[in-house]
């Protein structure tokens, strides 16, 4: 009844009084990998897209092929002892370790997602940060607002490093952060406990920033006025 209905809805936005489909019956991961491959045939996808896009139909193949294996590659029996992701690779045309990537930015936070679909944090330094547990994320996400900065490719893999021993905290970010890149012009950087006080809790880097510039602006207004 439900599938009737479609069908006749889609006919009548058709402008027709009937259309040809073809009915298959499929499990839930044969439809989660036809959707997919429906989806990846687009020409434009977001980073974040074509990420979850392949972590759901690498989930579909493994539970097709069974259990999978420690390494998270499962052979597929059926297709000559490959692996499921080297088949996915294939199909899209991606190598090996770039579909490895891609799935990798699906352990992002929403925020940072954002950021990579926005071309303000790179596939390489993104892959890094992946790897940052919730808390660290989210502490590295209000760092990079305060700052005003991204972290570079070698700025992340640091802070990988000292997530995987443990060591990585707000402190530790910043300093990482603060690090000079090349090609980096000079900024003049202020301890944020010299001026939270003037600023309400949760005030934007920008806000901050807007507000000093104008009073700024106005003191040496005024000075100009008390020279005349």
């Amino acid at each position: 009844m439900i599938a009737g209905h479609r069908r006749k809805k889609a006919s009548e936005l058709a402008g027709k009084d009937s259309i040809k489909c073809i009915v298959q019956d499929v499990t839930d991961d044969e439809a989660i990998i036809l959707m997919v491959d429906s989806n990846l045939q687009r020409e434009q996808l977001l980073p974040s897209e074509k990420a979850f896009a392949y972590k759901m139909k690498l989930d579909a193949m493994k539970r097709q092929a069974g259990r999978p294996k420690e390494n998270g590659a499962t052979v597929l029996p059926h297709l000559e002892g490959k692996k499921s992701r080297d088949i996915l690779a294939e199909q899209y045309g991606e190598s090996h370790e770039q579909i490895r990537k891609y799935i990798r930015l699906t352990y992002l936070s929403p925020p940072l997602l954002d950021m990579v679909d926005e071309g303000k944090i790179a596939m390489r330094p993104a892959v890094e940060l992946s790897y940052l547990t919730e808390n660290e994320q989210e502490i590295l996400l209000n760092t990079m607002e305060w700052e005003d900065c991204t972290p570079s490719h070698v700025q992340a893999i640091k802070m990988r490093q000292f997530s995987q021993e443990g060591k990585l905290n707000e402190g530790v970010i910043q300093s990482i952060l603060q690090e000079e890149k090349p090609n980096q012009k000079e900024q003049f950087r202020m301890p944020k406990e010299r001026i939270s006080k003037y600023f309400a809790p949760g005030t934007s880097s920008q806000k901050i920033e807007e507000t000093i510039i104008k009073a700024l602006e106005l003191y040496r207004k005024r000075q100009r006025e008390a020279e005349r």
